[in-house]
């Protein structure tokens, strides 16, 4: 405990006071394995929190490539490498005939600031329509974006719209259908505001499953409906799958489960298992043209050992089923999980799909009351149990569920004993909040 004290304070004078660490007491973790890591002590965590390392922590076909492809070369992107190029197209074609060409960046930051400047050079508009919860990344022009017209408002050039949710809908006591239009509406309101404004719309930028939002059941048909008004509006669609996308769900992209398609697809935090990889994939007609209206390049991006790691993921997912193992594991999980929801009135939901479950906390009482601090708390448990969530959503009331693709059914069995152990536990003790 002392080592973590003293070393805590280390990293604040070296890093600035206010660098954010999860968990009460935080973890110092020095190793990782599978879906594993270990801490300073030798203690093993179940990470079911981390999606970087989507094909598992050190997993072995991944650290040789990177180690054999910067022993061989790597450099900037002004060469012709093959192993590049055979990497773009390799992505290109796990999504349908729409995408073509690829931008390779660093991070989904990056990643989906260049879909929002290829969206407004195609359109010639500005306007950027997205949810009032989304988070997509941290720059000036991709940070606006973050719960806009909820903690921080909208400007002339970003409007949002209320997450499409059936757990707290804006209109309460209609069938899904009615529900549907009335967010159809709301998203439609904001497009015609910013036409108004004289921005012009360019774009509409979702995560394929609101993970931010707190992976909300979506009444049917919205994303398909959404993205119909947002092209006959003349705006271009955006699926950032950075969270949803190498599978996540059990398929390879999100936005294939909410049942739309996009015109540009950002991805990002798993395709590197660890290294700096992101990618903005389009059709060569919107690629190319950002490309002649900008000297766009990325010192670190489209370089050799992107490429080497990035295969070597990809290879992962396919050759040891990943995807099969995530709806394999991930169901029962889930369905597990709800059944819980009878032992307990402070869980008010369980939803998402595939690896990545989302446990909604609220207060008592028939309102449906975000309960954050119980969330906290039921993180902060888990992880003294060696289970390792978080806290996310809308009202950071949602306790996070988001393993490696190779978490395991036995990994499963024994964070529902930790989950049982938790609730006992807390339902035991006062309320927090």
């Amino acid at each position: 405990m002392n080592d973590v004290v003293s070393l805590k304070a280390r990293r604040d004078a070296a890093l600035g006071a206010g660098a954010a660490l999860f968990y009460e007491t935080p973890l110092h973790i020095v190793r990782g394995e599978g879906a594993y890591l270990f801490d300073a002590d030798g203690r093993r965590y179940v990470d079911m929190y981390n999606n970087v390392p989507c094909v598992g922590h050190a997993n072995p076909r991944v650290a040789e490539a990177m180690g054999r492809q910067q022993a061989t070369l790597n450099t900037h992107s002004r060469y012709l490498h093959v192993g590049v190029v055979e990497f773009a197209e390799r992505l290109a074609a796990l999504h349908g005939p729409q995408i073509q060409s690829v931008v390779f960046s660093c991070s989904g930051t990056e990643a989906n600031e260049v879909a929002l400047r290829m969206a407004r050079f195609a359109t010639g508009r500005r306007g950027i329509v997205c949810t009032n919860a989304t988070y997509h990344g941290n720059s000036e022009l991709v940070g606006a974006l973050t719960h806009v017209g909820s903690r921080q408002p909208e400007t002339d050039e970003v409007r949002a719209f209320p997450f499409p949710e059936t757990y707290r809908p804006i209109k309460e006591g209609v069938g899904e259908p009615a529900l549907c239009e009335a967010y159809l509406e709301r998203l439609e309101d904001a497009i015609t505001r910013l036409e108004a404004s004289g921005a012009g719309f360019a774009a509409l930028i979702v995560c394929s499953i609101f993970a931010n939002e707190g992976l909300p059941n979506v009444p049917a048909g919205f994303m398909a409906r959404a993205a119909e008004l947002a092209r006959a509006h003349g705006g271009l669609v955006i699926a950032d799958e950075v969270q949803a996308g190498y599978g996540r769900t059990g398929r390879w992209w999100g936005y294939e489960t909410a049942g739309f398609t996009p015109d540009i697809v950002v991805t990002g935090k798993p395709m590197g298992n660890g290294l700096p990889l992101a990618a903005t994939a389009a059709s060569r007609a919107l690629v190319e043209t950002f490309r002649s209206k900008t000297r766009y390049f990325n010192t670190f991006a489209s370089s050799p050992l992107q490429a080497a790691v990035g295969m070597a993921v990809l290879d992962e997912i396919e050759e040891r089923g990943l995807r099969e193992n995530v709806a394999t594991v991930g169901a029962p999980l889930k369905a597990a999980l709800t059944q819980r929801k009878g032992a307990w009135d402070a869980i008010g939901d369980v939803r998402g799909g595939g690896l990545f479950i989302g446990v909604e906390m609220v207060k008592p009482g028939p309102d449906k009351a975000p309960d954050a601090p119980l969330a906290i708390a039921t993180a902060n448990r888990l992880k003294d149990k060696g289970f390792l969530t978080s806290n996310a959503g809308a009202y950071s009331n949602v306790v996070k569920v988001r393993p490696p693709l190779v978490f395991s059914a036995d990994d499963a069995a024994a964070f529902l004993e930790a989950f049982d152990e938790t609730v006992d536990e807390l339902k035991a003790e006062p309320r927090r909040g």
